[in-house]
């Protein structure tokens, strides 16, 4: 009973993100996602295609395409209070880097629902994390599933348009049928379908125990079927992920306890705005050197995007395939985990200027929590004698490792 009423009070959220709307016909289930095809009661006609699934924030993220191919994007809670019909502006950051406004309507009094445009349903399509504020309310959504389900709903709208409501069905295997089709060719015979591509990519980590458990960010192993470490100038090493934390983009895998003579230390206390700090990994492995490079800086501040706690903002220069890498401060003790900068680009759109030095990592709160949760044996340290960086640089080589990893290639929208 209590898996029904929660199935049918999600779809009743689902049917909320249009006015007047009927339904649902068929069926959408990805993942936690459900939903399906909704009519206008008034008209009866075809009105939109939506999903909906809950959040342990509390508020469930509802996804839908109308009849006219526009995206929407709704937020719904019983804890909301809002006025019918008024408009709110929410700002999301996409993965911690591209940001947009986006204005919602109030459906009802604990619904808000949003037309995407166009260039924020690609960006949302591919993103990992959306972080959206609303006045003082700041809420985290993992994103993972959402790019399979926009497929479905889009197949949904598509289907539903052609063929009508009364043929609707379970959409996630017309889906399915189409993606898993090319079509007729010329001679009428079936082409065969296309081998799925793969596509490698790089990070670093570091290895964080005496049995062999390295420290890397979600991102740079997430749908990895391949993942393989290695020391610079030895064989790569086979890993394996222990466990992962997506909200908080950290990543524990499993090397071979015998392949690793050192590992990191976590300094014990917080470190403070202006301390000096030193960021190695292997950015642009392949095109650059194949050694690790070396940056240093500042932490510039306590606090990431939008005040964002998790985060430092350091000035140390980072680059793609930096991520997951240490951070240590003036004692080569760990301080933070490398997991991104600012989006030059999209800052360039949003304010004209090109941000530098604007650069994130991971403090150490969420790491050692992360790590206790994972019940690794990690050991902490108090800062003492300074190092030079070329030390700390030294050091660092017994336990600072490349991540490469192989996954399928995730597919790229067409343009509308």
């Amino acid at each position: 009973m209590l898996k029904r009423l929660s199935f049918a009070s999600l779809l009743q959220i689902a049917i909320a993100s249009s006015a007047s709307a009927a339904g649902p016909f068929g069926t959408i289930h990805v993942g936690n996602w459900i939903g399906g095809a909704f009519s206008n009661d008034a008209t009866g006609a075809f009105s939109h295609c939506a999903a909906t699934t809950p959040y342990a924030n509390g508020v469930s993220l509802v996804v839908g395409q109308n009849a006219a191919n526009a995206w929407l994007l709704g937020f719904a809670s019983p804890t909301f209070h809002l006025k019918k019909g008024e408009t709110l502006p929410i700002d999301v950051t996409f993965d911690g880097r591209s940001e947009a406004r986006l204005f919602a309507t109030a459906n009802s009094n604990i619904m808000l629902t949003a037309i995407l445009p166009p260039n924020v349903a690609r960006t949302f399509r591919r993103a990992s994390l959306m972080v959206a504020q609303a006045g003082h309310t700041t809420l985290q959504f993992n994103l993972k599933s959402t790019g399979p389900l926009l497929n479905v709903v889009a197949a949904c709208v598509s289907k539903v348009k052609a063929e009508g409501l009364n043929r609707a069905g379970d959409f996630a295997k017309v889906a399915a049928t189409r993606s898993g089709s090319s079509g007729d060719s010329a001679n009428g015979a079936s082409a065969s379908p296309k081998t799925p591509k793969t596509v490698s990519k790089t990070g670093t980590g570091f290895v964080i125990s005496a049995n062999g458990q390295i420290v890397t960010n979600d991102h740079v192993i997430a749908g990895c079927t391949d993942i393989r470490g290695n020391l610079n100038g030895q064989p790569a090493t086979t890993l394996r992920v222990v466990s992962t934390d997506e909200r908080n983009d950290l990543a524990l895998l499993q090397g071979p306890t015998t392949s690793f003579k050192d590992y990191a230390k976590i300094r014990d206390r917080s470190i403070r705005s202006g301390d000096s700090v030193v960021a190695i990994g292997y950015p642009f492995h392949g095109l650059l050197t194949s050694d690790f490079t070396v940056t240093t800086g500042i932490v510039s501040s306590l606090g990431g995007i939008r005040n964002d706690t998790r985060f430092l903002q350091i000035s140390a220069a980072v680059q793609p395939g930096n991520s997951g890498g240490p951070l240590f401060d003036t004692n080569g003790l760990i301080v933070g985990v490398v997991t991104g900068k600012l989006d030059a680009l999209e800052m360039v759109r949003a304010t004209g200027d090109i941000p530098e030095d604007v650069n994130f990592a991971i403090k150490t709160g969420a790491i050692r929590d992360f790590l206790d949760n994972s019940v690794v044996p990690y050991e902490t340290a108090a800062p003492k004698s300074e190092l030079k960086t070329p030390e700390i640089a030294g050091n660092a080589r017994a336990y600072t490792l490349l991540i490469t990893c192989t996954g399928a290639k995730e597919p790229v929208e067409a343009k509308r």
